[in-house]
């Protein structure tokens, strides 16, 4: 698990949604990738409104390969 210390102000669900979407296509876009995700389950992302996972979950993304 990786958590965002730092976090990133956003002013409405649809950006929050637009960025996280943007970093989950980057991550999975980098090099040895398929150590972070190999497609056996489903890989999910939690945004919440506060760093470090703390605060309500805002949006989830879940990936999965079929």
């Amino acid at each position: 698990m990786t958590l965002d210390q730092y976090g990133t102000d956003l002013p409405d669900l649809a950006s929050v949604r637009k960025e996280a979407i943007r970093s989950v296509r980057e991550l999975l876009n980098l090099r040895h990738s398929e150590h972070l995700w190999t497609g056996d389950a489903p890989w999910k992302v939690w945004v919440t409104d506060q760093p470090d996972a703390a605060g309500q979950t805002v949006l989830t993304l879940e990936v999965i390969s079929r």
